[in-house]
Order: C-alpha cells, then structure tokens, then sequence
C-alpha cells in the first residue's frame, strides 16, 4: 500500500512515515499544496492523509482539485482543527473521512482500511494465488489457512504481483510499491527481494512461482 501524506509539521510526517512503515506502508511526503498535486499526477496512490494548515494554503482546496482532474483516491484529513462544523465543511467538499489530532495510528489505519473498502473504491480484500490467500488491507498472508510471515519489503513485492498475477509487473511499479520516491534505491535491490521471496514461496509450498520477464519485470502464476 502506497499513501501520500501532506503535511508541514516534518517531525510529526516523519514519526508517521515510521510507525505507517511498521503497518507494511509506503509513504511519500510533501509539505506544499503545489507539490502534492504533482505528485497525484505521477504516482497511484491507495489515499492520501492531507493536513488542512499548510505554507501554500487551506488543505482542503486540495479536494476539489484532485476530484476535477478525475482521480478519486481516498483522502483522510488529518488535523487539529476538529469542531464539528469543521469536520462538516470538510466531508461536504468531498473528503472520504475527517480526523482530529492527536490520533492513535491503529485508528488512523482501521480508518484507511475502511475507505478502501468502500464500493467506489477497486481495493482487493482478498486474492488466492496458489496455496496462498493474501488480504492486502490487513497485510495477511496464509497458506493453507497458517499464518505466513515475510519480511516487509518482500510483502510489499507480493502483493503487488498477486494483484496482477498472470500479469508482467514492470520493475518500476514494483519499485514504486516498495520504495518512497526520496529513498535511494540500488541497483540490485528488487532483485535482492525477490530472489529472497523466492526462496521463502517455494520452501512454503505456496503453490506459485515468479517469473522473470527479461529486459521487462517480473510475473507471479500458479504452479
């Protein structure tokens, strides 16, 4: 899972950006109104956390924007200005859902999953690959209804490839779904993962293979 989180307070967006880590998320952070549109522009993101008190502006400007250029991602506003006529004039302006500070992150991520489990929103609950069902919400994998544990990065390459299994992923979507666009990435990096994944898939019996498309990405199918 991919989120996009606007805020000006760097302390806070980075002690964020750390436990949202630990829940198996990649965060991408800016500061500005003017950035954080761009960033919509060339990245999918699962939803986006926007503060309403930033340098360039009321954060809640952002909504209107984001909806006229056709994405409906998610958007969660995270701030201290909580009265309830506030919360009001944010849902109506199109916000999916309205949080004041401070906040526990277990209820900042139950409020995630929760909007991506809305109709309108195209979030798997679950997918079966193999032996496997993997629920990408809650970060779960089971294989024959046992609890399979992996590393979070290789999670994260999991389940973008289950998403799209029978399907070849490009190393710049796996990439993306790993890794925040300000983390230096090696060369070698993905391929470290997924060789790890590998291993760990086939020790497991999962019952699928990843394939490498050369020259292109990777592909996850049934064994």
């Amino acid at each position: 899972m991919r989120l996009l989180l606007i805020e000006d307070e760097k302390e806070l967006a980075a002690a964020l950006a750390v436990a949202l880590a630990k829940h198996g998320i990649v965060t991408d952070h800016t500061t500005h109104l003017a950035d954080a549109f761009e960033l919509t522009l060339q990245n999918d993101y699962d939803a986006i956390l926007l503060d309403r008190r930033l340098p360039d502006g009321e954060g809640l400007t952002f909504v209107p924007k984001l909806r006229r250029s056709g994405r409906d991602t998610p958007i969660i506003v995270l701030t201290a200005r909580n009265e309830p006529l506030e919360r009001v004039e944010g849902l109506d302006i199109g916000a999916d859902d309205y949080l004041g500070k401070p906040f526990l992150v277990e209820e900042l991520m139950a409020r995630v999953r929760a909007v991506l489990r809305r109709p309108t929103n195209l979030a798997e609950t679950e997918i079966v690959a193999g032996r496997m069902v993997i629920n990408p919400l809650h970060l779960n994998v089971a294989i024959d209804s046992t609890q399979f544990d992996l590393p979070r990065r290789e999670l994260l390459v999991l389940i973008a490839l289950a998403k799209r299994k029978n399907k070849t992923v490009r190393r710049s979507t796996l990439e993306e779904a790993v890794y925040n666009y300000e983390e230096e990435i090696q060369s070698n990096a993905l391929d470290a993962h997924i060789s790890r994944l590998r291993k760990r898939l086939a020790d497991a019996g999962s019952g699928v293979a990843i394939h490498n498309i050369r020259g292109v990405g990777y592909l996850l199918k049934d064994e």
